[in-house]
């Protein structure tokens, strides 16, 4: 969890520029938003995550609204959900505006559209209702979100499934495969190997998955030693109390 943290806060891809941005007073200057929409599109392009970096552009838009941009704010919503159970899509959403402004208004805003989409996907992932999920994301009701944004968003589908991988590796040592290729949206081949990459075996129709420490039930003795000359003076005082 330590290592996570401590990626999260200064993720190993982070450029000494962006670092820059992103821990110095310079992240309130408006005319570095351009500089961070582009490292954005960096990080959909190439895998990668900063959710800092992404709340710095949301910031410089509730301070700056002639700024704002639905495509970037739904791209950014879009990575923040790759890192469920990290509260990474609720610290974004917290920094919308309830009604946030349009600079072009040639165009009209697909946010408010898209907003309780992206909000109805963040609870079935969150709730680890992973079959639901992928129902929901393959509907002809998000046809529009996968044809514009998420086909853009190099490896959303994978980082999905890594959204699952930690659930499971949380929750399960072992796991029927029918079931675990539901949770990830995967069968035959595609998922015998998704399951080798993750360092687990099959056996039969059930995977295994190694002991780490959140799988693993172990019993917790706490001992309270409570010396005599304590225990006399709580005697003393319930007496002196009645």
């Amino acid at each position: 969890m330590a290592l996570a943290t401590a990626e999260w806060l200064t993720p190993s891809t982070r450029t000494e520029l962006i670092e820059n941005l992103v821990s110095g007073v310079d992240r309130y200057n408006p005319s570095n938003v351009g500089i961070l929409e582009d490292y954005l599109y960096h990080q959909i392009r190439s895998e990668e995550y900063d959710c800092l970096a992404n709340l710095a552009i949301l910031k410089l838009y509730q301070f700056n609204p002639d700024l704002y941009n639905p495509d970037v704010v739904i791209n950014i919503l879009l990575k923040a959900l790759t890192a469920e159970p990290f509260p990474d899509f609720n610290l974004c959403i917290s920094l919308l505006d309830d009604r946030l402004p349009n600079a072009n208004t040639d165009e009209p805003d697909p946010l408010p559209t898209l907003l309780p989409i992206l909000m109805n996907i963040y609870d079935l992932l969150h709730q680890c209702r992973f079959p639901a999920f992928w129902t929901f994301y393959r509907s002809e009701k998000l046809e529009s979100l996968r044809e514009n944004y998420t086909i853009e968003c190099i490896g959303f589908e994978d980082a999905i499934r890594e959204v699952a991988a930690r659930a499971v590796k949380a929750t399960f040592t072992r796991i029927g495969l029918e079931r675990l290729g539901s949770y990830v949206d995967l069968a035959g081949p595609q998922l015998a190997a998704w399951v080798s990459k993750q360092g687990w075996t099959i056996d039969g129709q059930v995977v295994s998955i190694p002991p780490n420490p959140d799988n693993q039930i172990e019993s917790v003795i706490i001992r309270e030693n409570v010396k005599l000359p304590q225990l006399s003076k709580v005697i003393t005082h319930s007496v002196q109390a009645k």
